[in-house]
């Protein structure tokens, strides 16, 4: 099973920017056990939704012919904490897109108001570990990811 930590995009600019959203439900296993009595949404998991939003973001830009990984968290900071009935907002901007990966911005707001700073870098790996042998299909880039591109191009089709 793979965790998708975003539900849905609401906007795509192909090769520069991107916003997701996820809406946080006591539905959530993970929010029972972190922490009991007081559930929050672990800045980890928070982290990761940047890095799907960013993520396929950085994949759209190249057709998805890479496998994009997160290599590094650049920077993360946190304004506060994120509870069941909360939405997060991701917003992903490339900064810089090479053969070797990419370096995105993030912001996540909540209510509209500034909640985390998420900045991260991917590596295309089929690009950096040359030599290495991975699987000739996309492991990165599922169908289960890309269809969440796929409904937001439903949604705003004309």
């Amino acid at each position: 099973m793979r965790w998708i930590w975003i539900d849905k995009f609401i906007e795509f600019e192909p090769g520069r920017r991107a916003v997701a959203v996820k809406n946080l439900t006591l539905a959530e296993e993970h929010l029972h056990d972190h922490f009991p009595g007081y559930p929050v949404m672990p800045a980890s998991l928070i982290i990761e939704g940047m890095a799907q939003t960013a993520g396929i973001l950085v994949g759209h830009a190249r057709k998805f012919a890479e496998k994009v990984i997160l290599a590094k968290v650049k920077k993360a900071v946190f304004h506060d904490v994120a509870r069941p009935g909360d939405q997060l907002q991701y917003e992903a901007v490339i900064e810089q897109l090479a053969d070797a990966g990419a370096s995105t911005s993030g912001k996540v707001t909540r209510d509209g108001r500034p909640f985390a700073e998420i900045d991260l870098f991917f590596s295309h790996i089929d690009q950096n570990l040359k030599g290495l042998k991975f699987p000739d299909e996309n492991f990165v880039f599922t169908d289960q990811f890309k269809s969440l591109l796929h409904a937001y191009n439903l949604g705003n089709a004309s």
